[in-house]
């Protein structure tokens, strides 16, 4: 792996680390320590085959207790997260399930789906989903809840709609262009959301739905897109790099850190629940721990094909890693 050594400057505390990285030990349970001198360790803790066919998202509830998972078998399946035993499943969607993602304040899941809807499913009751919305003219590829307006969600979809739907009157609360394989708000105040647009982000204010910046200088189409829990940084994800931008007051982002793959393919990305300074990539059959503070990486074996999500519980502390192998896997 190849690491460019742009300047971080002072962004964050440094994750206790050094230049010595450990062996990988492969076994039942441990999956690696990252700094044997430090005691900071990554290990995989659960794991299960969580459908039949390829699994390409998952998301943490916001207490921590619930995980959903789905992807290629048309359904989304909630489990706990102790334990990962299924809880209940979720059906309705005609083609496979694109994104998966719950409320942060209310009992809510919303999934996206080639079959251009996205549906809104009471978390305690899976029988229908509340809500579907109809409108895009192609597949549906990522949704998110607004993180304190608990009315208002957003999907794209492949042609660059991007959609707001209101869940108080089940009606579409406004449409724009930007963003076409995935789609974040920012996290605590939601002021703006970030979309992939091709291979650069576009920023774009929430209430104005005006374009507040367009972050530049990935050169493949971007696939993942994360923000830190200050709602300060964003990571990109290209298949050959991943970037880290700094977001300024106005909207305006800097790129201030990029990891270029050697081969690798990189496809997700999460910020380490406990330190913000480590950035977990999701490849293909592989996990990349990213120290960005110090600008050193080590890689991690995980699953059996491409690491299609990456989730986290800041209460639990879990990591999930959703899986084209068909399995999920929890990590801490």
């Amino acid at each position: 792996m190849k690491v460019s050594r742009n300047k971080i400057g002072k962004r964050r505390k440094p994750m206790k680390s050094s230049a010595n990285t450990s062996e990988i030990a492969r076994g039942d349970t441990v999956a690696s320590n990252m700094d044997a001198n430090n005691g900071f360790t990554f290990t995989e803790v659960n794991s299960v085959e969580a459908s039949s066919m390829k699994v390409i998202s998952c998301h943490f509830s916001a207490d921590g207790k619930w995980l959903a998972t789905a992807g290629h078998d048309k359904k989304a399946v909630l489990w706990y997260a102790d334990g990962l035993k299924p809880k209940s499943t979720f059906e309705g969607h005609t083609s496979l399930i694109t994104d998966v993602c719950f409320s942060p304040s209310m009992p809510y899941l919303a999934t996206s789906s080639f079959d251009k809807t996205i549906r809104v499913w009471d978390a305690g009751n899976p029988r229908d989903s509340l809500h579907i919305f109809r409108g895009h003219s192609t597949c549906a590829l990522s949704v998110d809840f607004h993180p304190n307006r608990n009315e208002l969600i957003c999907s794209c979809d492949g042609n660059g709609e991007i959609r707001y739907w209101s869940i108080t009157d089940s009606n579409c609360a406004g449409v724009f262009k930007g963003g076409t394989s995935h789609i974040k708000f920012q996290p605590r105040l939601g002021r703006y959301l970030a979309a992939a647009e091709d291979n650069a982000v576009s920023i774009l204010d929430v209430e104005t739905q005006a374009r507040q910046d367009l972050l530049q200088g990935h050169v493949k189409p971007i696939q993942f897109l994360c923000w830190d829990p200050s709602g300060e940084y964003i990571a990109s994800v290209s298949e050959d790099a991943i970037r880290l931008w700094k977001l300024g007051s106005g909207g305006e982002g800097e790129c201030i850190q990029e990891l270029i793959s050697n081969g690798c393919k990189f496809h997700s990305c999460v910020f380490h629940p406990a330190n913000s300074s480590l950035l977990i990539i999701g490849c293909d059959q592989s996990l990349e721990l990213w120290n960005t503070t110090e600008n050193k990486s080590m890689t991690v074996p995980a699953h059996e094909g491409l690491i299609a999500s990456l989730a986290v519980s800041t209460v639990t502390r879990l990591v999930a890693s959703a899986s084209h192998d068909k399995f999920v896997k929890l990590w801490i």
